[in-house]
């Protein structure tokens, strides 16, 4: 276990429909022994070398839609592409295996990234039908915001397909409140399945990103990206180029995905972008090519640079020229 380059067994058992993952708990309880891969590719750059993504983030359902990837990628022939970013992962979210990391641990801001354990969090919860009250405080959350009257009613699907989609700070602060009570018992939700998903070198002080005292790594989000792209419904709501939101006084509102790859390239799945001064240019992608997917995780990029930066290394990962 302890050689680089180990190949992973991962049991593929099927786990409640919804958007609950199975905890780690699962893993070997019908006796099925489980290999995890320590390590990195050989010859690759492996600062801050990570642990081993958790067994649970790599079970995938069984009926859970075509975009889950049918084989496993294979590590590339030529070597990755030279980094320009703070950090990188780059890994495959079937096995867990990464395939190139760089500054992987280093702790930084991750902005509205993040967002992606906000996901998580409110679907635990499972009741996305719910229709949400929307509040004055859950306004206080500038700049990015949908601007949602208070006193007006939601169903929480279509709140987190715009938290998703738009990265509406607002609607973040909103979900965080109604799904935990409050925003602190939500964050402390957060916290709370970043551990259980092993998220060793994370902490979360807000549901949206916004800067605060709060940090995780390129490797952490790529442990919270494997759990994400294995739920069906946060899936479902990444992959969306735009989308037109009807406000509850019957008016309508395009949504166009922050995630610029997104409708460009038709492999590209999507996942979440991120920006703050403290973080930088923070963009976690996915992509899916000849049956095999790919997750991508970029912090700390530069203007314009983070959409190059991202696709050179999903095209390097998926083979693509």
């Amino acid at each position: 276990m302890r050689s680089i380059g180990v190949a992973i067994a991962v049991c593929l058992a099927a786990f409640i429909s919804g958007c609950q993952e199975p905890q780690a708990s699962v893993v070997n309880r019908r006796g099925v022994p489980v290999v995890t891969r320590r390590g990195y590719p050989a010859g690759q750059h492996v600062a801050n070398s990570p642990t081993a993504i958790p067994n649970a983030a790599l079970t995938i359902p069984r009926s859970s839609g075509s975009l889950l990837p049918s084989r496993a990628l294979a590590q590339p022939s030529t070597p990755a592409p030279k980094p320009t970013c703070a950090a990188v992962c780059v890994i495959d979210p079937r096995t867990g295996k990464i395939l190139y990391a760089y500054n992987a641990e280093t702790r930084r801001q991750v902005a509205s990234t993040q967002k992606i354990v906000t996901a998580l969090c409110v679907c635990d919860e499972r009741r996305l039908d719910k229709m949400v009250t929307i509040q004055a405080s859950d306004n206080q959350a500038p700049p990015v915001k949908l601007g949602l009257k208070p006193g007006t009613q939601y169903r929480k699907i279509d709140l987190l397909r715009a938290m998703m989609t738009g990265s509406f700070n607002d609607v973040a602060v909103c979900l965080a409140r109604d799904t935990a009570g409050s925003v602190d018992a939500f964050v402390g939700r957060m916290n709370a399945r970043a551990a259980r998903m092993g998220m060793r070198n994370s902490h979360f002080a807000n549901p949206n990103g916004l800067p605060a005292a709060q940090y995780s790594t390129a490797h952490d989000m790529a442990i919270a990206a494997c759990y994400a792209y294995n739920n069906r419904t946060i899936r479902s709501l990444i992959n969306t180029p735009q989308y037109t939101f009807t406000k509850a006084d019957g008016t309508t509102r395009t949504i166009r995905s922050t995630n610029k790859l997104l409708g460009k390239y038709p492999w590209v799945q999507g996942m979440k972008t991120g920006y703050t001064n403290a973080a930088g240019k923070c963009l976690v992608s996915c992509g899916a090519y000849n049956g095999s997917a790919v997750v991508v995780v970029v912090l700390g990029s530069t203007g314009s640079k983070v959409w190059g930066e991202s696709l050179k290394y999903l095209k390097w990962a998926l083979g693509i020229a």
